[in-house]
C-alpha cells in the first residue's frame, strides 16, 4: 500500500469533460454491484478469468481493451501479465476504438457530466442526472459520479477507472472502461502517464 500511495499523482493540466458514471453516489455503496468484485479473493478468482502476474516481460507495459470480449489484457511487451473483466460503453455511449495513451491519473475523480441532483433539503431528486440536460434547483447541488483510480485516455472524457460490472461480458458504461477495484488499483500503480492503450472491437 505504501508503494501505491507513493506512486499516486495527477499529470497534465485540467482537460475537458469527464464523462462516465459508476453508479449510486454518496455512500459506501458508491460502486453499486461492483462491491462483489472488490475483495482480493474475488479479484483473483472471479470466474477464473481476472488475474495479475507481475512478470518482467520483454518490453514496456501496455493495455489492450477488447470490446467484443469486454476484457482488458495487460502486457509487458509480448508477455501477458494480467487480464480483467471490464464494462465499456452501452448503446448510445460507444467507447472509441484506436490507439491512446494515459494522459492523466487521479485517484479520486468525479464526473462533471453524470451523477445525482439533490434539492436544497439534501433530498435526492434525480439519481441518473446529466448535467447538460438536467437543471439543479435553487440551493440544490449536483454530485458527480465517483470514478476512483481514473486514467484518462481522451480529451473528451473517456478513461479507465473503478466501476460496476453488473453483467460481465456486457457493456454498461457511458463510454469509459470500468474495471474491478483491485485491477484498477494495480494498473494505476504500474502504468505511468504515457502508457499505450489499444481499444479494439
Amino acid at each position: 500500500m505504501k508503494t501505491l500511495l507513493r506512486s499516486l499523482f495527477a499529470s497534465g493540466a485540467a482537460l475537458s469533460l469527464v464523462s462516465c458514471a459508476t453508479g449510486p453516489l454518496g455512500s459506501d455503496d458508491d460502486y453499486g454491484l461492483q462491491r462483489d468484485l472488490n475483495s482480493e479473493k474475488d479479484f483473483v478468482s472471479e470466474s477464473g478469468f481476472s488475474y495479475w502476474d507481475d512478470k518482467p516481460g520483454d518490453g514496456p507495459l501496455w493495455v489492450a481493451i477488447d470490446l467484443s470480449d469486454q476484457a482488458a489484457y495487460i502486457n509487458r511487451g509480448s508477455v501477458e501479465i494480467g487480464r480483467s473483466r471490464v464494462a465499456t460503453g452501452k448503446p448510445g455511449h460507444r467507447t472509441p476504438t484506436g490507439s491512446f495513451k494515459i494522459s492523466e491519473k487521479t485517484i479520486d475523480k468525479r464526473s462533471n457530466l453524470y451523477g445525482r441532483i439533490y434539492n436544497s433539503n439534501g433530498t435526492l431528486i434525480n439519481s441518473d442526472a446529466d448535467s447538460r440536460k438536467h437543471s439543479v434547483p435553487s440551493g440544490g447541488k449536483f454530485l458527480g459520479a465517483a470514478m476512483p483510480y481514473w486514467m484518462r485516455l481522451t480529451s473528451y472524457g473517456i478513461g479507465m477507472h473503478v466501476g460496476p460490472i453488473p453483467n460481465p461480458g456486457s457493456p454498461a458504461s457511458h463510454g469509459c472502461i470500468r474495471m474491478p477495484r483491485e485491477m484498477a488499483m494495480r494498473l494505476f500503480e504500474n502504468a505511468p502517464a504515457g502508457t499505450r492503450v489499444k481499444i479494439r472491437r
